[in-house]
């Protein structure tokens, strides 16, 4: 059989994939809670993370499907060794016009410059808090001023699209939200608010603990100025863009459970160890390392393979996530084993 063909990637209801999310390590400096255990993590060994070759075979094959964005993520990418490398390869694959990285932001005052140098185009820096308590009473870590240090280094190194993504949990960052946004406005950064999903190590997670968009957005209101909703250029990005009233900056909200995006999601996921996800919360994966290990890694018949994999989950891919439905189980893996 073969599967050569360069038709995009499109499933039963017409969504067209060319986004992919792929993490290089489940390993992180930082323990949140919202996405790792406190302690006694038992990480995957080397030999069975994908290597840079296979990933940049991967991603050529993605590719040439239509595959034309990449976002870089982990656990933790800057602990994964010459990150900088992977990079400088993919940045070089035909097709691919959009380049990002997903990061804590701890390792990153020392790795900025050569990322950018590498061809990363754009950077996400989580930045849950402002305050060091708060840090690490999230995180379990020490580290706020090393993000911090990490952010004003991307924007010497020149990265000229940097994103704060910070995570919204009710009964502990209400009083984060003002503060996060003036920091934004004041640095000229774009900063989204995600909700807090079900993807902790722990299975904690309830829906009582989810502080909305709308919430959210209520309170940048009276704080700061009105915001004023953006049109949407891109109607398969998961944020909802407001603008400032006042002129001064943008600001966006990712609410997937409150106002889920599923009808519009174009993206894939390769997690750590080479297994292929259609949704974040998917209980079926498709080994590629197997095919990208099986035999002559060159070979027009693997690379047809992998073509097939990437059809067949697509294919499968649900109508949405189903968090609120009364048959929803949340994945058995959390967000560091699968990749941001």
């Amino acid at each position: 059989m073969t599967c050569s063909s360069n038709n995009p990637l499109v499933d039963s209801l017409g969504r067209v994939h060319t986004n992919l999310r792929i993490s290089v390590t489940d390993r992180c400096n930082l323990r949140c809670f919202y996405c790792m255990p406190a302690e006694n993590v038992v990480f995957r060994p080397r030999h069975e993370l994908l290597t840079f070759e296979e990933i940049e075979r991967f991603v050529r094959v993605a590719a040439r499907l239509g595959v034309n964005k990449v976002r870089i993520s982990g656990g933790e990418p800057l602990v994964r060794s010459e990150l900088p490398v992977l990079i400088r390869c993919l940045a070089k694959v035909p097709g691919i016009e959009d380049l990002a990285l997903t990061t804590n932001g701890l390792l990153l005052a020392e790795q900025a410059e050569d990322l950018k140098s590498a061809g990363l185009q754009r950077l996400n820096i989580s930045l849950d808090t402002l305050k060091e308590e708060t840090f690490q009473q999230i995180s379990r870590r020490t580290g706020l001023e090393r993000v911090l240090e990490g952010i004003f280094a991307a924007k010497e190194a020149g990265f000229e699209k940097i994103r704060l993504n910070a995570i919204a949990i009710r009964g502990l960052t209400e009083n984060e939200i003002v503060p996060l946004a003036k920091f934004a406005r004041k640095h000229d950064l774009e900063l989204r608010f995600i909700e807090f999903m079900p993807l902790d190590a722990d299975q904690a997670w309830k829906p009582e603990e989810v502080l909305t968009g709308q919430s959210m957005r209520e309170i940048l209101s009276q704080a700061i100025a009105p915001l004023q909703p953006l049109s949407r250029a891109d109607l398969s990005q998961p944020a909802v863009d407001y603008r400032f009233t006042d002129g001064r900056g943008t600001i966006g909200f990712i609410n997937p459970i409150s106002e889920p995006f599923c009808g519009n999601c174009n993206r894939l996921r390769l997690t750590s160890e080479g297994q292929v996800r259609n949704c974040l919360f998917s209980s079926k994966e498709w080994d590629a390392r197997a095919l990208l290990r099986d035999g002559d890694t060159s070979g027009h018949d693997s690379d047809d393979r992998l073509t097939q994999l990437l059809r067949d989950s697509v294919t499968a891919k649900l109508p949405a996530h189903g968090i609120g439905e009364v048959d929803f189980h949340p994945p058995q893996r959390a967000m560091y084993q699968i990749g941001g």
